[in-house]
């Protein structure tokens, strides 16, 4: 009698398109295990990517705004479930592999630092050889968790980010999604924070894709439906993308680069960079010296916005006297790469 997985594996055979990535014949994983009776390797790459502490950490770091006070602004964690669920509805359109996509959108962010990109260009200024965290976000899954993924998911994760050549058209898929979530849910946070209106957008790309945010969305996956549906390669009309370049340059111009929900990075720069300096010389009497550099910024980039702020209160703000902050997991890294 075949298993629930050989027949979940023999459904995507009939009934995916011939472009789909199959999980009866993933590249596998670089640490070989028994394969699961009820779940495709593809799913069990999503569920142990969903129950990883790196998962649950995106909840309380940063999408645009800084810690938020207001609990309707996106986090990394509802930012990446939204890139999860347009991922899927192409996929579907598609007949592409669903759970794949919904591996690779689930694990893409995995990697990113506190205080969003902020934090990200801080740690690319201090570490030799720059941070980016599409690469830290494969370093989770491979060293940091030991997730042991299969390669497809992996590659996805590697590169959502532009500048990658995706291998599967899965990965095209989340690398498109990506976009589209956070312009989208960029704009409508904009506009609660105050910062911009809808009628500021570019009146063309109003006229194209709809004043509605709703319509705006569902324009944009259809253009990349409609305009891959029977093809090798996934990706957007010309048109639409067009529009889509224009939104996203625009909301750097308006929002990503000088506005109000910038006010508060230079804070966020000198929480991580103090704590980074902070942190090398603490471990300089027992990590080898060229290690430091390397478990400072796992530690770093893993950590929560309000946890960095914590850290930084803890060593840098006079309090009261009280034990000395605890820093475990620090030297737990220390130990683990000396």
């Amino acid at each position: 009698m075949i298993s629930i997985r050989e027949k979940l594996e023999q459904r995507e055979l009939n009934n995916l398109s011939e472009y789909a990535t199959k999980s009866k014949f993933s590249a596998g994983r670089k640490k070989a295990v028994a394969e699961c009776s009820m779940r495709t390797c593809f799913q069990r790459d999503r569920d142990r990517i969903l129950h990883s502490k790196a998962f649950r950490r995106l909840k309380h770091k940063t999408q645009v705004f800084l810690s938020p006070f207001d609990d309707h602004f996106r986090t990394r964690l509802t930012h990446t479930l939204e890139v999860s669920q347009i991922g899927r509805t192409i996929a579907r359109a598609l007949d592409l592999n669903e759970d794949l996509v919904e591996a690779i959108s689930l694990g893409h962010d995995l990697g990113h630092t506190p205080f969003g990109h902020c934090g990200e260009g801080v740690l690319d200024s201090l570490v030799k050889g720059g941070f980016h965290h599409n690469i830290q976000s494969v370093r989770v899954v491979e060293v940091l968790e030991d997730l042991n993924l299969c390669r497809e998911t992996i590659d996805g994760i590697l590169t959502h980010t532009w500048g990658y050549n995706p291998k599967t058209p899965e990965a095209q898929v989340v690398q498109l999604a990506d976009k589209v979530a956070y312009i989208n849910h960029d704009i409508e946070d904009s506009i609660r924070a105050g910062i911009i209106v809808e009628r500021d957008l570019p009146k063309d790309c109003i006229e194209y894709f709809s004043s509605v945010q709703s319509r705006r969305l569902n324009k944009m996956i259809e253009e990349i439906i409609k305009n891959s549906i029977e093809k090798p390669v996934v990706s957007m009309s010309e048109e639409g993308w067009y529009y889509t370049t224009k939104l996203r340059e625009w909301m750097f111009e308006n929002v990503y680069i000088d506005s109000p929900a910038k006010q508060e990075e230079d804070k966020a720069r000198r929480v991580i960079k103090d704590l980074f300096y902070y942190y090398c010389d603490m471990l300089k009497p027992i990590c080898e010296e060229s290690k430091i550099e390397r478990v400072v910024t796992d530690y770093i980039s893993g950590m929560t916005d309000r946890f960095a702020v914590e850290r930084f209160k803890d060593h840098f703000v006079p309090t009261g006297l009280k034990l000395s902050a605890r820093e475990d997991y620090l030297f737990k890294l220390a130990k683990i790469m000396g």
